[in-house]
């Protein structure tokens, strides 16, 4: 058990409301790797900012074009987590969606929903947290559906 120091630092924004790669409009979820990067949902830029241990500003590593439907964008993101292999997942809440993106790469890919607003197994309805268990599988917070799906991995 220990104790914290009640005195928090910056390590991600902080210089006011923006789109600069030192600012975000409403951060909302956080992802810290092994390396200490802080990947971030800035929800209403429509990105995903990763920022590594101690930078004053960050990096796109996903969408960040404008608020869209095409690989390239999203919409609202929401959570974000990022695998072994560095690919990062996106709840694409606006757009009803899973994407992943490859650092570096200009697209994402759906790997979920995509199949418009909905309550089938095939659809989502605001997809807001992600998690994966020990097995690579998988999970959804399909808020507006008001459950929580498991996608298998299929090897």
């Amino acid at each position: 058990m220990g104790e914290y120091n009640n005195e928090g630092m910056v390590v991600a924004g902080g210089n006011g409301k923006g789109n600069k790669l030192n600012q975000f409009s409403h951060p909302r979820f956080i992802f810290v790797d092994e390396d200490e990067s802080v990947y971030v949902s800035d929800q209403n830029n429509h990105r995903v900012m990763k920022w590594r241990k101690d930078a004053k500003e960050g990096r796109i590593v996903a969408g960040g074009h404008g608020e869209g439907r095409s690989l390239n964008k999203l919409s609202y993101p929401q959570g974000v987590v990022v695998d072994a292999f560095g690919q990062i997942y996106v709840a694409d809440c606006g757009n009803h969606r899973i994407m992943r993106w490859f650092e570096g790469k200009d697209e994402g890919e759906i790997i979920v929903g995509g199949d418009g607003q909905g309550n089938q197994s095939n659809q989502l309805n605001r997809p807001r947290g992600l998690s994966f268990d020990d097995e690579g599988n998988l999970y959804v917070a399909d808020c507006h559906n008001h459950r929580i799906q498991k996608f298998e991995i299929i090897l």
